[in-house]
């Protein structure tokens, strides 16, 4: 993709592609052309050639690497975007869904010859039921907002059986994930906006004021986005239940309490869980993700179709739900992600994880109180998996926190989630995971630290940052606003 208009970029005097060149030569079509022509529509036939470039195999091989090598990702360096738990992905996970037992099945093999594949469902459902304290799981959401989504449609879908279709209101954090009030939304709901409180939570009697005839539920995470827990959950879950709504769990921060508590024991009635964060499953543009969906009892009739159930001859696909919200994904989810969650925690145990949240919750904390030295901490109390800082506290000529991200560029580090949640000013928003070491840690602090100096000292350099990318600091409003998305 070029950021460059293509009417005032320069000629390129460097352009690969001559004519002649080619790393590889396809065998003729043995369809005669009149053939061709009779078999496909000339509305469906390309009119004129495609303008390919033409190069050798050692060039496209070259050019591509090339790219590769300007990625960054988890295995190249320190990755603590907040709120997203961009762990390191254990690689004997992919050699699990490459067996050839299973990468060689179909979706629509018989039953009887997918036996081995509807345990490995099964027994992840039964898993993840026992992890969150729910009744049942569906594996069949694409991801996190696809779960969310789904536990929306299947609130809908119970609110039409109950006679209650006009409780059309969701109600949600200020500090909440944006794709939360879209789900809502794309299902049909209202959204109101609950405030929190100086603590950075919700407070019970803050929240009674919003209970009305109208809530359908409340949505949150636990903790929540600004890395603090919840601690009034259990009087807030059962206010929702006393008014006859419901309560949606987002599990983003799930990697902070796996072991130690369960949403369904906090009242939840509805749990996403992200695969691709929790569970060492590849996330963002190395994925695909994973959101299962687990629910309480009185909603599992809604969960979509087909579901996995054991019978005396084994395992099959049971469509008859009446009350079934319908499938939600083709054929059955990402089975190759959930292959690999399964395996992390069957390798890990119940102590592992238990281990993991621990971790992630001390890492955390370790840089927070280090941090707080030189950067604003709002939120000034224990954290748990993450923690939001709010803009550097000397800082006589306005270094922005957009100014940091960059600059962190220029020392091989991933920056953390800027300017989220919207309730912090200059919010840098930092989750370090279970699997950094100490000494990556303390590495990090040294380099927060040494931009704070320079923001001080020369914080015009600092505001031109980054400097040793293969670009360099782009107009983003231009960009996200007149993108150029083809040569």
């Amino acid at each position: 993709m070029s950021l460059v208009n293509k009417k005032t970029r320069p000629k390129m005097l460097n352009e690969a592609s001559l004519k002649g060149r080619r790393g590889y030569l396809p065998p003729l079509s043995d369809v005669p052309p009149t053939t061709a022509e009779s078999l496909i529509p000339s509305a469906y036939r390309r009119q004129t050639p495609l303008n390919l470039p033409e190069l050798s195999e050692m060039e496209v091989t070259r050019h591509f690497s090339a790219l590769a090598q300007r990625s960054f990702g988890v295995d190249q360096g320190f990755y603590p975007l907040g709120s997203c738990t961009m762990k390191y992905n254990p690689k004997f996970l992919e050699t699990l869904p490459r067996l050839a037992g299973l990468q060689d099945l179909h979706p629509l093999q018989d039953e009887s010859q997918l036996q081995g594949a509807l345990a490995i469902i099964d027994l992840a459902e039964k898993i993840f039921t026992a992890i969150t304290g729910m009744d049942a799981f569906t594996l069949q959401p694409a991801a996190g907002a696809h779960g969310e989504l789904t536990g929306m449609l299947i609130l809908k879908a119970a609110l039409k059986d109950r006679g209650e279709a006009d409780r059309d209101l969701i109600l949600i954090p200020d500090s909440a994930h944006g794709t939360n009030p879209a789900s809502a939304a794309l299902a049909g709901f209202q959204v109101q906006k609950i405030p929190s409180t100086e603590a950075g939570i919700i407070e019970p009697e803050a929240l009674k004021p919003y209970l009305t005839p109208r809530v359908a539920g409340l949505m949150l995470t636990n903790p929540n986005t600004l890395g603090l827990f919840e601690e009034h959950i259990r009087e807030i879950t059962q206010l929702v239940h006393q008014i006859g709504g419901e309560v949606y769990y987002d599990g983003a921060n799930l990697n902070a309490i796996m072991g130690w508590a369960r949403p369904g024991d906090m009242g939840f009635d509805l749990v996403h869980l992200n695969l691709h964060k929790t569970f060492a499953t590849p996330h963002g543009g190395g994925g695909p993700g994973s959101g299962p969906l687990g629910v309480k009892a009185h909603l599992a009739p809604y969960l979509p179709i087909p579901r996995v159930i054991t019978t005396g001859e084994g395992y099959r696909w049971d469509y008859n739900r009446p009350r079934s919200i319908g499938k939600v994904k083709g054929f059955w989810g990402h089975f190759a992600v959930i292959i690999k969650a399964l395996a992390y925690i069957l390798q890990l145990g119940f102590t592992g994880l238990q281990q993991v949240s621990a971790d992630a919750v001390l890492a955390a904390n370790y840089l927070q109180t280090l941090l707080k030295e030189d950067y604003h901490l709002p939120y000034d109390r224990t954290c748990m998996h993450e923690f939001v800082l709010s803009g550097l506290k000397d800082n006589p000529a306005g270094v922005r926190t957009l100014d940091l991200a960059k600059a962190l560029l220029d020392y091989g580090v991933h920056p953390p989630t800027i300017y989220f949640p919207l309730i912090v000013n200059e919010a840098l928003m930092i989750e370090p995971t279970e699997s950094v070491t100490l000494n990556l840690l303390d590495s990090f602090v040294v380099t927060m630290k040494e931009l704070a100096a320079k923001a001080k000292a020369d914080p015009e350099k600092l505001k031109e940052a980054p400097y040793t990318t293969p670009v360099r600091r782009l107009n983003e409003t231009e960009a996200a606003r007149h993108p150029i998305l083809r040569w």
